[in-house]
């Protein structure tokens, strides 16, 4: 079978959002990108996760032509296009409706860094996009999408190589990471942080972000040029 490995790395990926309960029925997509082959696996949009296999994904070019497969790809396909366009180095992406990253993107509100857990992971706090324009929605949605994300990076001055994963305001959740695996871990993590954020908020909703030095400390014994988290 032709393009095997990425269509089974993107379909371990799409079964892992089950799996972690990130997405119920048909919700959520993972992708894997090949950047030798210039192409990339996706889910098949409205499939059930039961119901997938490797060969049901969708091999796409970075111009959104189909150049293997059976079945229609992700509704949200155009947006994971965008940002392989424009981000370096990400091989995967994840999207998902992860109830507690919704619910800030619902908010329209980044999410602040309140404590180590999220230092640990994230420097800065996640951000959140704008709510897109009338026009952009009428325009080409998923497409409009990637740009707002892009937009929203460019305008932070944030890189996505330290900031994996961002909140579409009124939408949901997008990850990505050096590999498909790697995006639905940032998934996961996103959602756990968005999770403890919201108790905390909900217990004071005047709560104050973690110190700054206490969120460089965890990040840099993590992830800086003296790390010493780990084997």
């Amino acid at each position: 079978m032709e393009y095997k490995s990425l269509r089974e790395e993107a379909y371990e990926a799409n079964m892992e959002i089950h799996r972690r309960t990130l997405a119920i029925y048909t919700w959520g997509n993972s992708s894997a990108f090949d950047p030798g082959k210039g192409v990339f696996a996706i889910k098949p949009s409205g499939v059930e996760y039961d119901q997938l296999t490797p060969e049901s994904m969708v091999v796409l070019d970075l111009e959104g032509n189909v150049v293997d497969g059976k079945l229609k790809p992700s509704s949200d396909t155009k947006t994971h296009m965008v940002l392989y366009r424009e981000f370096s180095k990400v091989y995967g992406i994840t999207h998902t409706h992860s109830p507690y990253a919704c619910a800030w993107a619902q908010a329209g509100k980044p999410v602040p860094v309140f404590g180590t857990t999220h230092a640990d992971h994230c420097a800065r706090e996640i951000p959140c996009t704008a709510f897109m324009s009338q026009e952009a929605v009428k325009n080409d949605y998923e497409l409009e999408t990637g740009k707002l994300i892009i937009k929203t990076f460019k305008d932070e001055n944030l890189s996505p190589a330290e900031i994996n994963m961002v909140l579409v305001a009124g939408h949901g959740p997008f990850s990505w990471g050096s590999n498909a695996a790697k995006s639905v871990y940032h998934g996961v993590i996103l959602e756990e942080i968005c999770k403890m954020a919201l108790f905390t908020a909900a217990l004071d909703p005047l709560a104050k972000p973690l110190p700054k030095h206490i969120v460089r400390k965890h990040w840099e014994r993590k992830h800086g040029p003296d790390a010493y988290y780990g084997q």
